[in-house]
């Protein structure tokens, strides 16, 4: 990423972020900062998986947003408020960058064991989807199903991944996600779409 990519127009106020353990994750930092520097107006708050801890801290995150990175996890003890319903209700837009074929396969069956899922099931918020997978799992059965079960909701957009260096094999058939700017158009499209059928 030598050259800073080009931001296309993005109309989210407030942006939600679920970073999944994808080794994509170790790139949200690099995500962030151009999110902060291309769209000022954008409130960010980030939400990481215990998998994702092992590409990018929670500690790096905070200092770059300046604010509290939560944990996709119930909390062990009793805690003021409803962490899925907040998450649910506060974003006008959600990105999952990077998506594991992990979180694709539960999201896609309904599942909501976790806050951020269980958000994502009941949001009205435009959902912004991009896998980052091994080589060959696009070809699986299960990922064909969950990929068309979850195109077919009406506030998400599922981006395809492109062909990256798998980090086993050294060679470029790993499936990562596509640079995030793609996502914010596809969103955007999706967007038009939405408010043209309110009118």
């Amino acid at each position: 990423m030598n050259e800073t990519p080009i931001a296309p127009a993005f109309r989210a106020e407030r942006l939600l972020i679920l970073i999944t353990g994808s080794l994509g994750a170790t790139f949200m930092p690099y995500w962030l900062n151009w999110l902060r520097l291309c769209y000022p107006h954008l409130d960010i708050r980030v939400v990481v998986t215990r998998s994702a801890e092992r590409f990018v801290t929670r500690h790096s995150l905070t200092a770059l947003l300046n604010r509290d990175v939560q944990l996709d996890d119930w909390p062990d003890g009793p805690e003021p408020g409803s962490p899925h319903v907040d998450y649910a209700s506060w974003p006008d837009t959600v990105l999952v960058y990077p998506a594991t074929y992990n979180f694709l396969s539960r999201f896609a069956g309904g599942l909501a064991d976790t806050p951020m899922l269980l958000a994502l099931q009941c949001t009205t918020a435009l959902i912004g989807i991009a896998p980052n997978l091994p080589p060959g799992a696009d070809r699986s059965h299960a990922y064909q199903q969950s990929r068309a079960a979850i195109k077919t909701r009406p506030n998400v957009v599922l981006v395809d991944p492109i062909l990256g260096l798998s980090t086993h094999t050294r060679e470029q058939n790993a499936l990562v996600a596509p640079p995030l700017p793609i996502l914010v158009e596809r969103l955007e499209e999706l967007r038009d779409i939405r408010e043209k059928e309110v009118r």
